[in-house]
């Protein structure tokens, strides 16, 4: 039997999917299983001769949804969420694995991510606080870029020198223990793109579990550094809102809905990238000011 699932949800990823699972595909101790969210180009052709498990979806259901038909295909005590542009090998595996069973009151160990030109990709963060969300709507986090207050990503660069525990890590890379996934019936699909790696920690930490991440093993990243697209801000807009209403109070959640749609407003007007760019932000903006709004957009993470 497995000892890891490492599970990878593709979607029109041609272009890096083979180089993603191929460095896994016969190392003994792990099974891939890969989710195709209903590709239209050659992704699932592209890793057809590789000894993987591959599950065909008939729709893009979104990525938390692709996660867990992955994670449920498969019966290894550990499961890895491993974006299809991320690449890890066998060694960094077995010490993310050496570190979950060292101490069994984590839910998930996260590596250090660096992108393909080896520069550190900043994957350690913080719980959403209205004074982050505010902070980032005026730009504070350039005036203080020091301060923790003002960000949630954890920029101080010697916390990815050593070991720790941060409040959540990024889902492009992360090990689950199943037993965990199982307690907390999987991620929320309800997430279609983005926030669903936030929801989970932040789930698994109220559940008594730990994220602790370690440095010893290193996974690349190559869309790490990378901002979301702006066809996928009012995604973010919205997947932010939806955390919000689950995890903070009636009053907290609407203070951080007038957060998100302040700095989609604030972004617009100085937003780089032209007209595209400002399009996105205000539809960004018209999502946060549309209670219950919910996302249409078949887009996903590749």
């Amino acid at each position: 039997m497995a000892q890891v699932d490492v599970v990878v949800v593709s979607y029109n990823s041609e272009d890096h999917l083979r180089s993603c699972v191929e460095p896994l595909a016969h190392v003994p101790e792990a099974r891939v299983i890969v989710v195709d969210s209903a590709s239209t180009d050659a992704t699932i052709d592209s890793v057809s001769d590789l000894p993987i498990s591959i599950v065909g979806l008939s729709e893009n259901r979104g990525f938390a949804h692709a996660c867990n038909v992955g994670w449920r295909k498969g019966d290894a005590p550990f499961a890895l969420f491993l974006n299809p542009d991320a690449t890890i090998d066998r060694e960094s595996l077995d010490r993310l694995v050496d570190v979950a069973e060292t101490a069994p009151r984590t839910g998930a160990v996260a590596p250090r991510i660096v992108a393909d030109d080896g520069s550190l990709d900043l994957s350690q963060r913080r719980f959403p606080r209205l004074r982050s969300t505010y902070a980032q709507a005026l730009f504070l986090h350039r005036l203080f870029p020091s301060a923790e207050w003002t960000d949630e990503l954890v920029r101080d660069t010697r916390a990815y020198e050593r070991p720790g525990m941060p409040e959540w890590a990024s889902g492009a890379c992360l090990l689950v223990r199943r037993s965990a996934l199982e307690h907390l019936d999987g991620l929320d699909d309800g997430f279609f793109l983005y926030c669903e790696d936030l929801d989970l920690c932040r789930r698994l930490r109220d559940a008594g579990l730990e994220i602790r991440f370690d440095p010893g093993a290193v996974a690349v990243h190559e869309g790490g550094a990378s901002a979301p697209r702006t066809s996928l801000l009012p995604v973010l807009a919205t997947s932010r809102l939806r955390y919000a209403r689950k995890h903070q109070s009636a009053p907290v959640a609407v203070l951080e809905r007038l957060g998100v749609a302040l700095g989609a407003l604030t972004h617009a007007v100085v937003a780089r990238g032209g007209l595209a760019a400002r399009r996105g932000h205000l539809r960004a903006l018209a999502r946060a000011v549309s209670p219950g709004s919910q996302p249409r957009d078949r887009v996903h993470r590749t």
